[in-house]
């Protein structure tokens, strides 16, 4: 374990170093030791070793080969079970249910990796991750904000989100060209805001978000008229950053109720 690890940037890699951060991170998580845990990219281990001392067993999942075999040197299976690959094709729900997610997401992934998440929201009991403060900012943007918009919607359809910490790039080495921020992420509950159809949902959302300039009649006007959205309460002359997550579901679910 001597000898440096060079960071790779096809993998993004930015390491933390910052042990004020650190600890800030693990109080926010307040791991216990019979939390099932995995940790996504733990890199040289600055959240996987109060990690793996605070939980009976760690999993962490690493496509860098040259890590993975350092985390087989540091820490014994039984303690640490790696599962090396890449995050956008690991099944989170395998892991079984009430599942802890940790992790420094990998800031080319991010967007695919927390929509694959959300996918396993129902398996998942919180996630705790750092990405690029702009994309924290998105995720959890208030409707009619300039940030809001199509990640805004289908995340907070599926979690409840709240940016906890703001971290600056002197916190990494190497240092990132932009700042991060730690999200929570919450699953919603069973009897949450539900559409009849999810694909439905998302195509909704990323057809309104397509011309953010544009009005609902010009970027849903294909899949429902303006007298339809007036049917279900909305001006077709809106912009989508203006329609709440309830609206986008009140809109799929009309596409739905319209399949034979």
């Amino acid at each position: 374990m001597s000898v440096p690890h060079r960071p790779r940037k096809r993998f993004s890699q930015n390491f933390l170093v910052d042990q004020a951060v650190i600890a800030d991170i693990i109080a926010a998580i307040s791991p216990q030791s019979d939390d099932t845990i995995v940790e996504i990219g733990p890199g040289l281990g600055a959240l996987t070793r109060p990690l793996a001392s605070a939980v009976a067993r760690l999993h962490v999942v690493e496509i860098d080969r040259d890590i993975v075999a350092r985390l087989r040197e540091a820490y014994p299976p039984e303690r640490l079970v790696i599962h090396e690959g890449d995050a956008l094709e690991f099944d989170f729900a395998a892991l079984g249910p009430g599942l802890r997610v940790v992790g420094n997401l990998p800031y080319h992934i991010s967007t695919p990796l927390l929509f694959s998440l959300a996918e396993n929201a129902p398996a998942l009991r919180d996630i705790h991750v750092m990405l690029q403060k702009e994309v924290v900012d998105r995720m959890v943007a208030p409707a009619g904000s300039s940030e809001y918009g199509r990640v805004s919607v289908m995340l907070q359809y599926r979690f409840e989100m709240e940016k906890l910490i703001d971290v600056q790039p002197s916190a990494f080495r190497p240092a990132p060209k932009v700042d991060s921020a730690i999200v929570r992420m919450l699953p919603r509950q069973a009897d949450a805001l539900r559409a009849r159809d999810d694909r439905l949902l998302a195509e909704t959302v990323a057809a309104a978000f397509a011309q953010r300039r544009k009005t609902l009649r010009n970027t849903l006007g294909h899949i429902v008229t303006p007298e339809e959205l007036a049917s279900l309460g909305l001006d077709s002359q809106r912009r989508a950053q203006t329609l709440s997550v309830a609206d986008f579901v009140k809109i799929a679910d009309y596409r739905a109720s319209r399949i034979p």
